[in-house]
């Protein structure tokens, strides 16, 4: 499926696509739906949908959670095939993003019939089914040459359900029920009451494919037992069969350190992906909280009359403040080339990266990656410096390079602000395993958010750098733990150690 397959939102009748988006890692989307999510002006999400797939939705796309859990609905199926038809016949392109296949009892069918009846254009992507996708990750093959050539997917809360047929549920090869947390142990005795053999291979997976996945083996006759002891619960997934043994010599799957902990980013969203991925390539689960959004001041009266000043040096404590100068140039009809005679100093690896994006190369980064360090650049007493800054720096910085007898231009190239947090948010830094901050604005911010709830945060508190830390402490009267030096990977290799 490609973009030009489906109408524009300024149709006059838009376009639901149905897209399965896995068992639960974000990575087994397929293509098509990924190209589907990207382009969509509203997104509908079962609760199992993975919720890092929610950051490809574009920016001002409507996002609504309508998922439905057992004894907790968000809303009703004919709730949310109403909503999906609404926004469709306003000319909008809908993805009802489902858990796992839509059509593999997902309801996938009934919603495509609701178009259909409807007159909506609907488009179906298939996706990967947790029946195959969970003990894949589990190392349990569904097949498997000489061990089992047939396997059956039954749903396991349809124990009175006539359309089961557990005579031939208990003759295949490989059984798998889906939804069973709670009624596997009569579905075992069912089983076993059509002649399965108690002590047949049994495991189940609780959250498969997603880093805290957790698989629990027995038998048929004991499975039930053993899942209690360990306390899954759903999402719960279980097979049946001789494949059920292949477990342990199968397994393969090795999520990271930080696989199943919850971790809370408060950077600006526009910064954090980075972040947010590292973590979640060390097995992290995370959750985006941000509480600050970096607004670019480009082409503001003051930036621009202080690219065209004449200066000896420009300093960066950021990579926004390079974007902020670079783009104020770029609207003035210039380039890098108009830095040239400007000496160029950059806060850190960022920063440098940063300004080397525009083709420029910093003259002087300082050993230790903080804005207050940039003080030691190698200029001469009556030098002019054009320090690039947000709203809330410190005055520090400035303070020393005149100390210096240096004549300092301070300059506003972004502005930080902060951003209240959702009940959602605020419930998962409450529950998250740790929390890192990447400025002294993050701590406060999220000190402030949290209100009389700041002092009981129980999650491990990780900070970039010494400023940061200060702030840190200030709010929540602790650090556990600083990177050794400011930068995302250091800070990810801090709430490993914070967590070890």
């Amino acid at each position: 499926m490609t973009n030009s397959q489906q109408p524009t939102a300024n149709s006059h009748l838009g376009h639901v696509t149905l897209v399965g988006a896995g068992p639960g890692d974000p990575g087994l989307i397929t293509v098509a739906g990924l190209e589907a999510l990207r382009s969509a002006d509203v997104v509908l999400h079962d609760a199992l949908a993975p919720r890092a797939l929610l950051r490809e939705a574009p920016v001002g796309a409507e996002v609504q959670n309508v998922g439905k859990r057992a004894g907790a609905h968000v809303a009703t199926q004919d709730e949310i095939e109403a909503l999906m038809l609404d926004r469709a016949r306003e000319g909008k392109r809908v993805v009802r993003l489902k858990g796992g296949d839509p059509f593999v009892f997902g309801r996938g069918s009934e919603e495509l019939r609701a178009c259909k009846e409807a007159g909506v254009p609907c488009t179906v992507v298939p996706g990967v089914t947790s029946a195959i996708g969970a003990f894949a990750y589990a190392g349990i093959p569904v097949t498997h040459r000489g061990l089992s050539s047939a396997f059956m997917v039954i749903n396991a809360r349809s124990l009175t359900d006539g359309a089961t047929s557990w005579r031939a549920a208990a003759e295949v090869d490989t059984l798998v029920l889906l939804m069973g947390a709670a009624t596997l142990g009569e579905c075992a005795e069912r089983l076993m009451a059509e002649g399965r053999a108690p002590d047949t291979p049994a495991a189940s997976v609780q959250w498969g494919t997603r880093p805290d996945q957790r698989v629990v083996t027995g038998t048929l006759a004991d499975i039930a037992d053993r899942i209690a002891e360990a306390g899954l619960a759903a999402p719960l997934v279980t097979v049946v069969g001789p494949v059920a043994e292949l477990a342990g010599e199968l397994a393969w799957f090795d999520p990271g350190p930080l696989a199943g902990r919850h971790i809370a980013v408060t950077r600006s969203r526009a910064q954090s992906s980075e972040l947010v991925a590292l973590l979640e390539a060390e097995g992290a689960l995370v959750t985006e909280t941000p509480t600050i959004e970096l607004v670019s001041r480009a082409g503001s009266p003051d930036l621009c009359e202080a690219v065209a000043a004449p200066a000896d040096w420009w300093a960066f404590s950021s990579a926004n403040g390079v974007h902020a100068a670079m783009e104020t140039l770029a609207a003035a009809g210039l380039d890098s080339r108009a830095v040239a005679g400007r000496r160029l100093a950059a806060v850190g690896e960022a920063t440098g990266a940063a300004l080397a994006g525009y083709g420029l190369r910093p003259d002087f980064v300082p050993e230790q990656s903080w804005s207050s360090a940039l003080a030691e650049l190698p200029a001469e007493p009556g030098e002019a410096v054009t320090v690039f800054q947000s709203n809330l720096s410190a005055p520090d910085l400035c303070a020393a390079l005149e100390a210096r007898g240096l004549s300092v231009r301070a300059v506003t190239a972004y502005e930080n602000h902060p951003v209240p947090l959702t009940d959602e948010q605020l419930a998962a830094v409450r529950e998250a395993d740790a929390v890192t901050f990447t400025s002294s604005s993050t701590a406060r911010n999220l000190h402030d958010a949290l209100g009389p709830d700041a002092g009981s945060l129980e999650a491990a508190l990780v900070s970039i750098g010494p400023s940061t830390s200060k702030a840190v402490r200030e709010c929540f009267g602790r650090v556990d733990v600083e990177a050794a030096s400011p930068g995302r990977t250091e800070l990810v290799r801090a709430v490993i150690d914070a967590l070890a």
